[in-house]
């Protein structure tokens, strides 16, 4: 069974530069329309069961807003 990851994205800390949607290779990021606090549109995750943990939307974070968490089988 392949190991399943959770992405957990800060809506507050996210001042929506689109990095991370930059650097999925699953194109799995997309910016919600709704805006936070600080008047920006932060990251989401979509089809969140397809990630596969490879942390490179954490990693191109400038805000490190972004946390991966390996889910328990």
């Amino acid at each position: 069974m392949a190991k399943k990851f959770q992405v957990v994205i800060d809506r507050e800390r996210c001042k929506g530069c689109e990095l991370c949607r930059s650097f999925c290779p699953k194109q799995l990021i997309e910016m919600d329309t709704q805006v936070n606090a600080k008047g920006y549109c932060p990251a989401k995750m979509t089809r969140s069961d397809e990630c596969v943990g490879c942390t490179s939307c954490a990693l191109v974070c400038p805000d490190c807003a972004i946390e991966i968490f390996a889910e328990e089988e």
